[in-house]
């Protein structure tokens, strides 16, 4: 049993309600957003509005970067990331305070995007036409739990064996970025919330030392 502490509830509660909204929501006609293209795009009105679109199509809005975060593809996609955020978000917020956590959380999630979005406007990669789900903030916590507890172990369930989190953030993050390349998934943008999630630690050690509270 997880004991959920108030930040990372209240984030699972409000991803499960958005998540069934966009299940019963009715369906809009997007293809409007891609310029007119011959192809008609739908989605519901949730995933329309809330996700985030790429910045060259005409439906992005700034307000993305934050909404984008609360929207999921799928069952799976949803149940990973809050199961993830179940496992390693309680510890992190009891560690840091509610404050402390929930801006984490916001900066790494906002910052994937950020990066995102970058890279694909100045490199030409990771170009994708919309964007959703907790992932990027997920990484962070990945990153924010293998920095803060380093040498705590874990037991894997495949298989058995227990592994330090500072190896087994390296492992999850290598094989999530080699092993999917059909362009589906925001590669960069995990990478963006490992990153932001560095500065931002990085940056309140050098505040406060090692008392992060």
């Amino acid at each position: 049993m997880f004991r959920l502490t108030p930040v990372v509830r209240s984030i699972i509660i409000i991803n499960v309600i958005v998540f069934v909204a966009q299940m019963i929501a009715p369906r809009m006609d997007f293809s409007a957003c891609f310029g007119g293209l011959e192809y008609a795009y739908q989605n519901d009105v949730i995933t329309g509005f809330l996700s985030m679109w790429n910045t060259r199509t005409d439906c992005f809005k700034p307000y993305q970067l934050f909404t984008y975060m609360f929207v999921h593809g799928g069952f799976t996609h949803i149940f990973f990331n809050m199961l993830s955020l179940a496992f390693m978000g309680p510890m992190l917020e009891s560690h840091w305070g509610t404050k402390r956590f929930t801006m984490f959380y916001m900066v790494t999630g906002i910052g994937a995007g950020v990066f995102n979005i970058i890279v694909d406007l100045f490199f030409g990669v990771g170009t994708f036409g919309i964007m959703m789900g907790a992932s990027g903030a997920i990484y962070g916590i990945l990153m924010g739990f293998g920095m803060i507890f380093p040498n705590m172990e874990i037991m894997l369930l495949i298989p058995p064996i227990p592994i330090k989190a500072k190896y087994l953030v390296l492992i999850l993050g290598g094989l999530n970025f080699f092993m999917d390349r059909s362009g589906n998934v925001a590669h960069f943008a995990h990478l963006g919330g490992v990153i932001f999630a560095f500065l931002l630690i990085s940056a309140w050690r050098k505040q406060g030392g090692n008392d992060w509270s």
